[in-house]
């Protein structure tokens, strides 16, 4: 996009601030606020035209600048007016133009360039170069400051092209001993004006005191008042702008969260249209609750478009579920399944184009179907933070990963970023550029339009789809943000889901936080704290464990298995092969879920038991865990028995009244009776001696309980 922007933020002294811009990039906006925030006066050149000059990665280039530069120097009569030049894209100010000035005058020469480690971009130069007792010796034509009349001698017999090296041209001026005299050039060659990152990366660190943050060159000991993420060094660049200058403090934390915000406060109708993109890759744990978190975003969903790819059959039923209750909500819907055997990377871009396309549409939100959106306001917020691409910070529980990196390695991989672990922990809340984002984004329509538009954003000879489209995001300056301002949600672990069960969500116990969301009773946390337990007969203890989702599940799994018990004596799924009290049941083995099954009674039945009968600890170690079924006319009662447990744990998975009549749970001994089992209740009562017990009556439906003897 080209623009015309002349900007005087104040006045200060004899200094003018030179930059060439013919795009309003990210990295060109952060130039300009760092500038304002030191209340420097700017003037961008370069209004209106197309850029010319090359990049920094296929050099040579530049000369553009030198053409701009020259021609706006001629509307400068004043001879004690003082130039700075600079790069804009990949450069902040550090500090302001009283600091600068003073700098300047220290050095004693009428033009001061900043400086480099390495020669560039013609190495047979070096030894042309005066050498130099202390710091760099190279030229640098990204940043310099001099007088006027100084820098158009400087500039006066330039003729090239706009595609010529600025800094081949400025580097052959300097090394001819004549001219740097002439014009009284010198380099700082400490660091002390100017910082070029490329091949001083060990040198930088960022400052903090008293409220403030710059960098400071270790090397010299010195604090650059300007920044240069020359080269190949725009990602260390961008680190060094997420705090300089005081964007983010340990005093005042994130300064610029609530700068240039999007308020979404008006009437729901005139609120952006946004296409939701969700990708199903892979087989993906809790899928269902994935759609119900979706519906639960608070914005209108008449103005949410989505666009679903679905690579697995083994979620059609959960998609087409969700389409046939929910299609009609949304202003519209695009589905590509399975059968139409499209690649991933096709499907992304199908889904750009679908906002692309829609002039109405302004945000594509794209959420892969492993993320946990908890925070129902997520894409809110996103929206109101005002970024071209920005996403919410996701975690995985217990672990250091998230869904950004803070940096890359040499060869563009995972690299940890000094700042990495406090964003993470939470020691650290605002707004971060970083190298990489997966999972989750929102990215603006006219980004996807303009700087966005190419068809291969996610090929790559070397790299995974996800960090070539990183990557070719970085390269056309668009600015990645990632807030940890809220806590948005976390992203599943999918490595050991399996898909050969009715309901596989129940097989994730060990992986995801999420089992225990989905399945465990929503007041079972009461038991433990608040000590939320009944004890409707001696010795015997009542309390919520399981959802009612939880109870279906485990029912419809158990039916989907079949292989019932017939109720006999004869039982070879036990050691010995005699039952003395059977049931209809299917045990936990046979369902592949005894492991699952063991981690449930350790974790939330264990703790109940250690509360309850102080002095025991149990390991939850269990021979028979299984669940029964009482039907009229199959087996509606159980005759009195003692349990071949230390404790028994039973869990109504139905409930009375509705599913069946009857039922229920008599201890003999003290003629007590649990008559009304609420579903996803459990009894817990010793199983040896003193509770000689019998299952009353089912006598009508169906009644199903879980039952498990623990330290048998």
């Amino acid at each position: 996009m080209s623009f015309s922007l002349l900007c005087v933020f104040s006045v200060s002294g004899d200094l003018l601030v030179l930059t060439v811009a013919t795009q309003e990039t990210d990295g060109f906006r952060r130039f300009l606020r760092s500038a304002k925030h030191f209340n420097y006066t700017i003037k961008v050149l370069g209004r209106g035209e197309t850029w010319r000059g090359g990049d920094y990665m296929s050099p040579p280039g530049g000369g553009q600048k030198v053409r701009l530069l020259k021609s706006a120097l001629e509307d400068i009569q004043d001879e004690n007016r003082v130039i700075l030049f600079v790069d804009s894209y990949d450069v902040i100010f550090s500090s302001g133009p009283r600091e600068l000035l003073k700098k300047f005058q220290q050095a004693k020469h009428r033009v001061v360039f900043s400086a480099e480690t390495l020669i560039w971009p013609d190495r047979h130069l070096e030894d042309k170069h005066p050498h130099v007792r202390e710091g760099k010796r190279f030229l640098g034509a990204g940043g310099f400051i001099g007088y006027a009349p100084n820098l158009k001698k400087m500039l006066s017999d330039w003729s090239g092209a706009d595609s010529d090296s600025d800094q081949l041209h400025f580097t052959k001026i300097y090394i001819n001993p004549e001219k740097r005299k002439s014009i009284n050039i010198t380099l700082d060659n400490k660091c002390r004006l100017f910082q070029n990152l490329h091949g001083a990366l060990d040198e930088v660190v960022l400052k903090f005191e008293d409220g403030r943050v710059r960098a400071r060159n270790v090397l010299y000991d010195t604090l650059p008042v300007i920044i240069h993420g020359n080269g190949p060094t725009k990602l260390q660049i961008n680190y060094l702008g997420n705090y300089i200058p005081n964007l983010w403090t340990f005093e005042t934390g994130c300064t610029i969260c609530n700068e240039n915000l999007r308020p979404l406060s008006g009437l729901q109708s005139e609120y952006p249209v946004v296409v939701i993109g969700i990708f199903i890759q892979q087989p993906t744990p809790f899928v269902t609750v994935f759609f119900e978190r979706l519906l639960n975003l608070k914005y209108p969903k008449n103005r949410l478009q989505l666009f679903i790819y679905n690579q697995e059959s083994h979620h059609e039923p959960h998609v087409r579920t969700f389409l046939e209750y929910h299609e009609s909500e949304y202003q519209g819907v695009k589905l590509i399944g399975p059968e139409e055997d499209i690649d991933p990377v096709t499907s992304r871009n199908i889904g750009f184009d679908m906002c692309r396309d829609n002039i109405d549409c302004e945000y594509f939100f794209s959420v892969d179907v492993d993320v946990v959106l908890k925070n129902e306001d997520t894409l809110r917020i996103l929206i109101e933070l005002n970024k071209p691409f920005i996403a919410p910070m996701m975690t995985k529980p217990g672990l250091l990963w998230t869904n950004f990196w803070g940096a890359l390695s040499a060869d563009g991989y995972y690299a940890r970023s000094e700042d990495y672990v406090d964003i993470v922990q939470g020691h650290r809340v605002g707004l971060w550029n970083v190298p990489y984002i997966s999972h989750i984004f929102l990215t603006k329509a006219d980004a996807l339009r303009t700087d966005l538009k190419d068809p291969d954003l996610f090929e790559s000879a070397t790299l995974d789809p996800d960090m070539a489209f990183c990557s070719k995001v970085r390269n056309k300056g668009v600015f990645m943000f990632v807030t940890n301002v809220h806590t948005y949600g976390r992203v599943l672990s999918t490595e050991n889901y399996q898909t050969n069960h009715l309901h596989n969500d129940l097989w994730q116990v060990f992986e995801n936080p999420e089992w225990e969301e989905r399945y465990i009773h929503e007041n079972y946390s009461k038991v433990l704290k608040d000590g939320f337990i009944e004890t409707p007969c001696p010795d015997v203890y009542w309390f919520p464990v399981f959802t009612d989702v939880a109870c279906k599940h485990l029912i419809e799994e158990m039916e989907h298995f079949g292989q019932w018990s017939g109720g006999g004596n004869t039982d070879n799924r036990i050691q010995g092969g005699y039952e003395n009290v059977p049931t209809i049941d299917i045990h936990m083995n046979q369902v592949g879920y005894e492991k699952e099954w063991q981690k449930f009674l350790l974790d939330y039945a264990a703790p109940v038991t250690e509360k309850m009968y102080p002095g025991y600890y149990t390991r939850a170690q269990f021979d028979l865990a299984f669940v029964v079924r009482y039907k009229p006319d199959e087996q509606p009662a159980l005759r009195p028995h003692h349990d071949a447990s230390t404790f028994t744990i039973n869990i109504a998975l139905n409930q009375v009244g509705i599913d069946y009549q009857g039922g229920g749970c008599r201890f003999l001994r003290y003629n007590c009776s649990v008559n009304a089992p609420r579903r996803g209740w459990a009894l817990m009562h010793p199983g040896r001696l003193t509770h000689y017990h019998e299952g009353l009556p089912t006598v009508q439906g169906v009644r199903y309980i879980v039952v498990s003897f623990v330290d048998p």
